[in-house]
């Protein structure tokens, strides 16, 4: 017992570990602290004094941390955000108001629903009222102010500058191996609805020298996915959706753009009580290095 009460695990060395995590080394940590990279690197060093044992890799084509730093960054995540949430609960300007949010299918049921549970815990003079609809839905609602803010998927090259990036990934199109696509003839096509920004850029960009003729409509990735899997068609589908027997299409149709999941604000003035749900966003995906999504 009194070696664990000789024993501290410092908050600010664990908010610098995490954020070594989140920005991909010690150099873009500090910058995001607001610290020295030797400041940076003195709170780490202290900490493996402390526990001692190594919590970065020293080895330049080796893993950025040690078996015992990625134990410690689960802790980490659990203790700042039990450290934050302590702080903000005692905070002597309690937070009102009303939000209204839009949320894809995808993100529902993520990470996003346990952070959306904290920040009741934290603001529950707050209340928050949520839609599901597909992106291209919400962005229309946010360009109409009928939403205070989105969880919207993006192409990459749609990101604004004002959004904040919550997670990146490929967009493929894909078919099953038994389908055989023969030249000159026109390729089944496996659509999701009208509403859907993959089906806009298919019809209108991606067939520059194939002619994709519709076979089936859908407005779940499930029924997408269901369909390619019964050799239907092709598809155009992200990286979590791709499983099983699946093939990427790498001829005859042009690269699909990568996509991105962000928070945006429809364009009006901002309200504290939306500044703090993005922060708590943004502080609960950065430590855990990114947003899970469903699959």
């Amino acid at each position: 017992m009194n070696e664990i009460n000789s024993r501290r695990l410092e908050i600010d060395a664990l908010r610098a570990l995490s954020a070594i995590r989140q920005h991909g080394g010690i150099t873009r940590a500090a910058a995001a602290l607001g610290l020295s990279q030797s400041a940076v690197s003195h709170k780490i060093k202290r900490l493996e004094v402390s526990l001692d044992c190594e919590l970065l890799g020293r080895k330049s084509e080796g893993p950025m941390f040690t078996a015992a730093g990625e134990d410690l960054l689960d802790y980490a995540g659990r203790i700042l955000g039990l450290h934050d949430e302590a702080l903000l609960s005692l905070s002597k300007t309690p937070l009102a108001g009303r939000l209204l949010l839009g949320l894809t299918e995808d993100t529902a049921c993520t990470d996003l629903a346990r952070i959306f549970g904290r920040f009741k815990r934290l603001y529950p003079n707050v209340v928050v009222r949520a839609k599901v609809r597909m992106s291209l839905v919400l962005r229309a609602m946010l360009e109409r102010g009928e939403l205070d803010a989105a969880i919207v998927q993006v192409f990459s090259h749609e990101v604004r500058p004002n959004d904040l990036v919550l997670y990146r990934e490929g967009l493929h199109w894909v078919k099953h191996p038994e389908l055989m696509m023969r030249q000159g003839e026109p390729i089944p096509f496996l659509s999701f609805h009208d509403e859907c920004f993959y089906r806009q850029w298919a019809l209108d960009i991606g067939q520059e020298d194939s002619v994709l003729e519709t076979v089936f409509e859908c407005s779940s990735a499930a029924g997408i996915v269901s369909a390619v899997n019964a050799t239907m068609g092709v598809a155009l589908l992200s990286d979590r959706h791709i499983r099983g027997e699946m093939q990427i299409i790498t001829d005859r149709l042009p690269v699909p753009p990568s996509l991105a999941y962000v928070v945006r604000r429809a364009r009006k003035a901002r309200n504290p009580a939306l500044d703090s749900l993005v922060a708590e966003i943004e502080s609960g995906i950065g430590r855990r290095g990114g947003l899970a999504l469903t699959g």
